[in-house]
C-alpha cells in the first residue's frame, strides 16, 4: 500500500476521540517551551485538514483557550484528559498529538523548537535541528 493510500488510526486513552489520517502527514517536531511541556501536547505531527477526520468524540473534546500572547488553542479528550494537539482547528494544516496516534505516523522529529526554555534535566538525543524560539524559516 502507498503511502498517500494509507490510513493511519489515532485515539485518545480512553478511546472516546478517534481519528484517521489519510496518507503520510507534513511533518514532526518537539516543543520544549514550558506551555507545551505542561499541556502533554508535544511532540506534534501536523496534518492538514483535507486529510483529518474526527471518527468519533468530537463531544469530548474540551478546548483550552490561550491568553496573549499565546494563540494556539489546545484540545484534550474531557474524559481522560489526553493532549490531542488542535484537532477542532479551521487552519489548513494543524498539530496532532504524536503520543495519540495507533500506528506509525510515517514521519519522524525534524526539529526542537523553544530550546532556550527546555528543563535542564531534558536531553536532546536525536540529531534534529534545535531552534531557541519557533524555527527560522
Amino acid at each position: 500500500m502507498e503511502n498517500s493510500d494509507r490510513k493511519i488510526l489515532g485515539s485518545c486513552c480512553c478511546g472516546a476521540v478517534r481519528f484517521i489520517v489519510r496518507g503520510k502527514p507534513g511533518m514532526m517536531g518537539t516543543c520544549h517551551c514550558s506551555r507545551c511541556r505542561k499541556l502533554g501536547a508535544t511532540p506534534f505531527v501536523f496534518v492538514k485538514r483535507e486529510q483529518f477526520e474526527l471518527v468519533s468524540g468530537e463531544a469530548d473534546i474540551a478546548c483550552f483557550q490561550p491568553e496573549a500572547p499565546y494563540t494556539y488553542v489546545r484540545s484534550f479528550c474531557s474524559r481522560c484528559g489526553t493532549a490531542l494537539g488542535e484537532p477542532l482547528s479551521d487552519d489548513a494544516s494543524f498539530p496532532v498529538n504524536a503520543h495519540c496516534f495507533d500506528e506509525d505516523p510515517l514521519v519522524r522529529n525534524g526539529f526542537h523548537e523553544f530550546v532556550a526554555e527546555k528543563p535542564a534535566w531534558y536531553e536532546i538525543c536525536d540529531s534534529a535541528r534545535q531552534f531557541p524560539g519557533h524555527p527560522e524559516t
